[in-house]
């Protein structure tokens, strides 16, 4: 609801595993969370993940196959993302690419000021909305 970014992994590859790293860095109460939302790449849709979301309660959300429009919001934010961090980036190692994410985490959700919500920073969003 505020764009905030709450979990995230790095990795050399696309894999179920970084997608559970990335589930398993999130902060807040897993059992809050009600939906998983992706595209349907294998990375999110096996066993792994499959067991993780029921631990938890969370129900899955599927693109249907082609359609980019199911996942708009997070469609957008891959955009902004390799906009403002990936594009031309050139990292010298796997521990770099960990490092500057967490940095660009930080300041996404606690600096950078959001115009759809009314240009304040996710996490100033969230705590207004307490």
């Amino acid at each position: 609801f505020n764009r905030e970014i709450i979990g995230h992994s790095a990795g050399a590859n696309k894999t179920a595993d970084l997608v559970y790293q990335a589930i398993a860095s999130i902060q807040a109460n897993l059992n809050h969370v009600k939906m998983f939302h992706t595209d349907r790449g294998k990375e999110f849709d096996n066993k792994l993940i499959s067991e993780a979301l029921e631990t938890f309660g969370i129900q899955r959300s599927l693109s249907m196959k082609g359609c980019p429009y199911d996942n708009a919001v997070a469609e957008a934010m891959f955009k902004v993302f390799k906009t403002e961090f990936a594009n031309g980036a050139h990292f010298s190692s796997l521990e770099q690419i960990a490092l500057e994410l967490d940095d660009y985490v930080h300041w996404f959700n606690n600096i950078r000021i959001h115009g759809t919500l009314g240009y304040v920073t996710p996490v100033e969003f969230r705590k207004q909305a307490l």
